[in-house]
């Protein structure tokens, strides 16, 4: 009977070594992912950053331009912009981009983080396309980009008053709302790419001539970014949070690989280029008005209003 009893026992057991087993699987082969991850070192990602710096120039960057040098016959003040068009194909292009730039981080990224940010970014974005849209086609009517809102000579005397109260509403979705929720997530995804830009072999931690050269363009553009976007705060926040990695990394004996690299340098050159702008304007009287406190980084657009486009 002890005989039998021990073997009703038996598939019990079995079940219970084949689940420990199970788990000790599962277990090792976590485990081997996290060190593949720690280990991997992706290539730079030339394409991408190429593309990235591109589209950012052509269809960030230009929108305004090319609002200007486009006849006015050719895109009606009641019709969207050329710029608009070139905003329509950046909230297209940016998240593909950024979704293929996850797509080859070495490191596993919180999926749903990701998903959040880029429908929140594209949502920002579209705000600001709508609010940029009716402010630039302001400037064709005399509207002073380095004057408020209340202050510009086109809107300060319409009637009734309440008409004013909306313009600061559209200001408001364009240059706060917007940008907020454009770049928040925007810079966000940029700071979890960069946290998986680590390599424990500092051969690797070296960027080609290419990664080089695209440093100068892609420093430059997030100048005009974190100018005219008024986000210098979270720009620097997001750079001494980087800063702040790569210390902690450091100190594991993990290096940045050529892609972290990039991200970096670029960073650091645009804050460079943002100390020398402020330092350049900083005793402007108009723009010490239009942007009074203790963060005083005016936009270029404003500069162009003033010291520009009113000498023509």
């Amino acid at each position: 009977m002890e005989a039998a009893a021990r073997r009703r026992q038996r598939p019990g057991a079995a079940d219970g070594q084949g689940a420990q087993s199970g788990a000790s699987f599962l277990q090792a082969r976590h485990s081997s992912v996290k060190a593949d991850e720690a280990t991997s070192t992706a290539p730079f990602h030339l394409d991408l950053w190429f593309y990235f710096t591109l589209q950012n120039w052509v269809l960030d960057f230009g929108r305004p331009i090319a609002m200007l040098v486009f006849p006015l016959e050719w895109f009606p003040l009641n019709k969207p912009s050329v710029g608009d068009y070139f905003h329509m194909a950046y909230n297209i292009i940016t998240p593909f981009l950024l979704l293929k730039l996850i797509e080859r981080s070495p490191r596993t990224l919180p999926r749903s983080m990701i998903y959040v940010s880029i429908i929140t970014f594209i949502m920002g974005a579209s705000i600001h396309l709508v609010g940029d849209s009716v402010n630039h086609r302001l400037i064709f009517s005399g509207y002073q980009h380095h004057l408020s809102v209340r202050e510009n000579p086109i809107i300060k005397n319409l009637k009734p008053e309440t008409l004013i109260d909306s313009f600061e509403l559209l200001y408001y979705y364009d240059e706060y709302l917007g940008h907020s929720m454009w770049y928040i997530p925007f810079f966000l995804i940029l700071f979890m790419y960069f946290s998986g830009c680590f390599t424990p072999t500092k051969a690797d931690s070296s960027m080609p001539g290419a990664a080089l050269l695209l440093v100068v363009p892609s420093g430059l553009y997030y100048w005009y970014l974190v100018t005219e976007g008024q986000i210098f705060i979270l720009f620097i926040f997001t750079f001494f949070a980087m800063l702040a990695l790569v210390l902690h990394q450091k100190r594991k004996r993990l290096f940045m690989d050529s892609n972290g690299l990039f991200l970096f340098y670029s960073f650091a050159l645009t804050l460079l280029l943002v100390a020398l702008w402020v330092t350049w304007l900083w005793n402007d009287p108009v723009l010490r008005k239009k942007y009074p406190g203790v963060i005083y980084v005016p936009e270029p657009w404003a500069f162009y209003t003033l010291h520009v486009s009113s000498r023509h």
